[in-house]
């Protein structure tokens, strides 16, 4: 519909018109769902023209910030399809790590490929599957391949999003013993010189100074935790 012809139109509206077209308006702002031309009708009345209505209100709307369009014989007000990149709004959520899944990244960082029996064997508690799940969702921490021993269990690498989000340009990078003794991630460590193909990131003194700080708990004692 033209201009010209809207403008006809409307003064073939009576005198009301105008009014007809505000209740219209509120109607469809107001609605939870689209309206049929029908479930507009029953509102306001056998005797208005409402297609009439509609593409009046119609052409009103367009080049707005809304519009009113009609999908599959319902109507609604809509956001106008052009502007859909402009109300994205994108929020960065910071979520700070369970000590559970810092521990667990340390130690794929460190020992990579490593399975999980062996991070298990590591920290001397469980892992619970929920703690390589948020590693994962994180983008850090990824599948790597199966070991060829009984059981062929999965191995599990660190990504390049790791590296980025730390700053690290290679892997040896990664900071020292000492450091990590500051993190306070080195709590009990004696099954760490246990684990064969891991590669020997502490020497026999470092692991004597672990075990005389008092680290009784027994490799074989594990524990279901939470992440």
């Amino acid at each position: 519909m033209t201009q010209e012809q809207i403008q006809e139109h409307s003064e073939d509206l009576p005198d009301n018109g105008s009014d007809d077209l505000r209740v219209l308006e509120a109607i469809l702002f107001a609605s939870a769902e689209p309206l049929s031309t029908n479930a507009i009708r029953e509102r306001m009345g056998e005797d208005k023209d409402i297609g009439g209505l509609l593409m009046t209100l119609k052409e009103t709307y367009t080049q707005r910030g809304v519009e009113l369009v009609e999908m599959e014989g319902v109507w609604a007000f809509r956001t106008a399809q052009d502007l859909g990149e402009s109300l994205q709004m994108k929020k960065e959520v910071q979520r700070k790590l369970s000590r559970a899944a810092m521990e667990t990244l340390t130690i794929i960082a460190y020992h990579q490929p490593v399975t999980r029996a062996e991070i298990e064997n590591i920290r001397g508690v469980a892992t619970h599957r929920g703690t390589l799940d948020v590693l994962m969702e994180c983008g850090w921490v990824k599948p790597g391949r199966r070991r060829e021993t009984p059981g062929r269990p999965l191995t599990w690498v660190s990504t390049t999003a790791f590296m980025d989000h730390f700053g690290l340009e290679s892997m040896n990078e990664l900071p020292g013993l000492d450091e990590l003794k500051a993190s306070g991630l080195l709590d009990r460590r004696p099954a760490i010189d246990t684990l064969p193909g891991t590669g020997d990131l502490f020497g026999d003194d470092d692991i004597e100074e672990l075990e005389a700080a008092g680290d009784a708990e027994s490799e074989d004692d594990f524990e279901e935790e939470e992440i």
